[in-house]
């Protein structure tokens, strides 16, 4: 695949962003990739790489590019458990700045930059994100259900809070297909109940799992956190939705 990286103009100034495209002719789906509350870095580059392996075009913006480049903070090569609570604590301020609104003002800025790039077809997109990035997946997907036709979150936060705007309470137009890959330590049952409960009135066809033996990151092959059984499971169910949804290879 080729890799680049680009600037994305946005209504409150512009964002640095990694792009991954299968190799040769031809258009493919677009698929928009929310980082982790850790950010852009390698792990999710490579993320990136390997979809498009399968036949998809992967934009993954900055969401804190109003701080400034990728990355903000610095990051070792190895989150360990004895760093990622200061790390955290160092991009909490940033997560809370970014508002429902600066959400989607930025959602509409990277869906269209992505259905702009020459490699990608005119159907529907793809939207996937991890921890923090899953909630801003599920706004995103509500909020343009003309556009998405498939969200995924994985090992998701912030999808079901107190908020009158909380992600769960905002479904009612979402049309996209839908998988959630849970960790043990997301949700409580009776959290899940409630999101399911939130999904079962959209129609749309969706899964919510707890992936046995996980805990929060466990995608992540630079943490602690990492699942490697985990991260296949999440291959296994996230290449089905979006070969259901969007179809690689079908501009």
């Amino acid at each position: 695949m080729a890799t680049r990286t680009v600037r994305i103009p946005t209504a409150d100034g512009e964002a640095d962003a990694f792009v991954a495209v299968p190799e040769g002719p031809g258009r493919h789906p677009g698929v928009l990739l929310y980082t982790d509350a850790f950010g852009v870095r390698p792990v999710l580059e490579d993320r990136a790489r390997e979809l498009a392996g399968h036949g998809y075009c992967v934009l993954v913006p900055n969401i804190y590019y109003r701080t400034g480049p990728a990355p903000v903070v610095e990051l070792p090569e190895h989150i360990g458990e004895d760093v990622r609570s200061s790390i955290i604590a160092g991009v909490m301020p940033l997560i809370e700045a970014h508002t429902p609104a600066r959400v989607l003002r930025d959602a509409d800025a990277y869906l269209g930059f992505l259905g702009a790039l020459p490699e990608v077809g005119t159907g529907p997109v793809g939207v996937i994100g991890y921890c923090v990035g899953a909630a801003l997946a599920m706004r995103t997907a509500a909020a343009r259900p003309g556009l998405v036709g498939a969200v995924a979150g994985f090992h998701p936060g912030f999808l079901v809070t107190d908020a009158p705007d909380s992600p769960h309470r905002l479904l009612r137009d979402l049309t996209a297909q839908v998988h959630l890959g849970l960790a043990e330590n997301d949700m409580t049952p009776e959290t899940i109940a409630e999101l399911d409960q939130a999904l079962d009135a959209t129609g749309v066809g969706y899964s919510t799992e707890v992936y046995p033996g996980t805990v929060h990151g466990y995608t992540m092959s630079d943490t602690d956190a990492f699942d490697p059984a985990g991260l296949r499971r999440h291959w296994d169910r996230l290449l089905p939705l979006l070969d259901r949804a969007l179809g690689a290879g079908r501009g």
